[in-house]
């Protein structure tokens, strides 16, 4: 059908409410429509940032092909079963009405329903009993966040067998797809020169796209660091610093103890991502903010936490096996209470837009996972909301910081050799080739117990820049960036970073020239006093080439050698500043 043929539709059936055909769109949302209006196709791919109004756009294309008779039946499959409702209740909004709870059949009480919303593991179930549905009746499929089809062979082939003959299929993700070697069914794919297939998207609307519309929020990461120390199951202690270039093992055991709910770091970040919810709620009264915690028990134990930080008021908990999570986040987002604490149920697709503080408290550490993670703080209600998301300094979660406006395509078959991977498979090359040239001992991989956390304000990362390297921490100087005011446009945010971090780097080469490390300064605040620096110049470095910090220490070492920085000498650091300071030519 044509777009012309479209616009002639009625607008409403006489029996019953009008499907909602007249809603205003966005830009992106418009544009997409007329690109469907005009293909008439029967797959279709929109790949669109977390915020930008999948669902909107999605329920406008159902409505239209309702109206035109060209389907008579909708199912909407979802990675999850609070989806479902959410799903629903929009739908409702439009005049769309769906069962939550259906199966997709006409019997009993779903004759007054326009179709179904199910899960993906709800279809894989029962895939035979969805291919016959849409066999006998004309269906749209609406595939809510695709990627979860090539979680698992099983779930694409079920979803491939349920909707071969389906009428129309409408995809939609919010994140770029993971590279793996298994195709998603009903996307197409590019060859590439290399033999590569590469996925191919109808329509794609990015962050940095959404951002310049002022669909989405810009996002300030406030990254914590510190020293960590942990004692294997063989009594083996061993100390690092959060954020220095380590073994896999050894990052992976530094950012759990990190995560300790009984250790320092997490009550110290979380007292400090509650002081910067109250500055938001100064402009926004309402903002929220959310921890996303690694499993059940330390969910428990940080919602603990934030009960004693705010006086004694319960923040929403926000378990996956309670049958009342799905109600709790609701309350949620429609209350002004401060705080949720939740393992993965509000990772990906859940609307809550009044959320504006995160902190990334899991060690899980995919870029699926974490886009989907922020994706929860940038839903834009008015123009200027900012969020903020606290994050554990470790390299590959700054990797993915900042490469969150980069898109990528799901890719098939990507030689392993190839130069051009991104930023993040880069960070986990170069941590793979640390094991295997230090060979971290066997008791790494299991039991461990944490001993002490320290968390230390590193810096804030904006638009991939850093900021605030010289920023001594529990100062005046983080207080700077805790304290940013919650309305801001872009560019007012990068002109605040920048004016602070003028004034702080002014201060701190005025206080090197006047007094340099007295003899008697204790050894341990020379040295923190020189891997802070050190740090600052490997910001500015990675900063100018257009990598990731991790990389930089990497390189110092290669030239200067010596152990990770964590384990240098005051000399060893000495000889890293002298290094990079010649690379950036003073």
């Amino acid at each position: 059908m044509s777009g012309a043929a479209f616009d002639r539709l009625s607008p409403a059936f006489p029996q019953r409410a009008p499907w909602g055909t007249s809603a205003r769109l966005r830009a992106w949302q418009a544009a997409a429509l007329q690109i469907y209006r005009d293909r008439d196709p029967r797959d279709f791919l929109a790949v669109a940032t977390p915020g930008a109004g999948k669902t909107t756009f999605a329920l406008r294309v159902a409505a239209e092909l309702l109206n035109a008779k060209t389907v008579s039946r909708i199912i909407v499959v979802v990675p999850t079963e609070h989806l479902k409702t959410q799903w629903a209740d929009a739908a409702a909004k439009v005049g769309i009405q769906l069962d939550p709870s259906g199966t997709g059949t006409r019997r009993g009480r779903s004759r007054e329903f326009d179709g179904v919303a199910v899960t993906y593991a709800g279809v894989a179930v029962r895939a035979w009993h969805y291919e016959a549905v849409t066999l006998a009746t004309p269906t749209l499929v609406i595939f809510d966040e695709i990627h979860h089809a090539g979680d698992s062979r099983s779930w694409g082939d079920a979803i491939r067998d349920a909707f071969g003959h389906a009428t129309r299929r409408l995809a939609l993700t919010g994140t770029p797809f993971r590279s793996d070697e298994t195709p998603i069914p009903f996307v197409s794919y590019d060859e590439q020169p290399d033999g590569s297939l590469i996925s191919r998207a109808d329509y794609v609307y990015g962050y940095a796209e959404a951002l310049r519309d002022h669909v989405v929020r810009p996002i300030v990461f406030m990254n914590y660091g510190g020293p960590m120390r942990w004692r294997t199951t063989s009594g083996d202690e061993i100390a690092a610093n959060l954020g220095e270039v380590m073994t896999k093992d050894l990052t992976s055991q530094a950012w759990r103890t990190a995560l300790d709910p009984k250790g320092e770091w997490i009550g110290s970040v979380l007292r400090a991502a509650d002081r910067r919810l109250s500055e938001v709620r100064r402009h926004l009264p309402d903002a929220g903010g959310l921890v996303i915690a690694a499993n059940q028990r330390t969910a428990r134990a940080y919602a603990r936490l934030l009960e004693q930080i705010c006086g004694g008021v319960k923040p929403t908990l926000v378990l996956s096996d309670d049958a009342s999570s799905s109600g709790r986040i609701e309350q949620f987002a429609a209350d002004e209470s401060r705080w949720m604490v939740a393992v993965r149920m509000v990772s990906e697709g859940v609307d809550v837009p009044r959320l504006a503080v995160g902190v990334y408290a899991t060690s899980t550490s995919t870029p699926l996972f974490f886009a989907q993670a922020v994706g929860r703080f940038v839903r834009a209600r008015r123009r200027g909301e900012l969020a903020t998301v606290f994050l554990p300094t470790v390299p590959i979660i700054l990797a993915h910081a900042a490469s969150i406006e980069r898109q990528r395509d799901h890719v098939l078959g990507r030689p392993k050799h190839q130069d051009a991977v991104d930023i993040w498979a880069e960070t986990e090359a170069l941590m793979e080739r640390a094991n295997k040239q230090e060979q971290a001992s066997d008791d790494l991989l299991n039991e461990y117990e944490a001993v002490s956390s320290e968390a230390i304000f590193d810096h804030v990362l904006f638009d991939s820049q850093a900021y605030g390297m010289h920023a001594a921490p529990t100062s005046d100087d983080e207080a700077d960036y805790l304290g940013l005011p919650g309305l801001l446009e872009p560019d007012q945010v990068a002109h605040l970073l920048e004016e602070r971090q003028r004034r702080q780097t002014v201060r701190h080469e005025r206080t090197m020239r006047r007094d340099k490390v007295p003899p008697e300064q204790a050894l341990h605040r020379q040295l923190a006093d020189k891997r802070k620096e050190l740090n600052s110049l490997v910001a500015q470095y990675a900063r100018l080439k257009g990598t990731p910090h991790s990389h930089v220490h990497a390189g110092l070492r290669r030239e200067c050698g010596g152990p990770p920085l964590g384990q240098a000498s005051l000399d060893q650091v000495d000889a890293r500043i002298r290094t990079i300071k010649r690379w950036l030519g003073r």
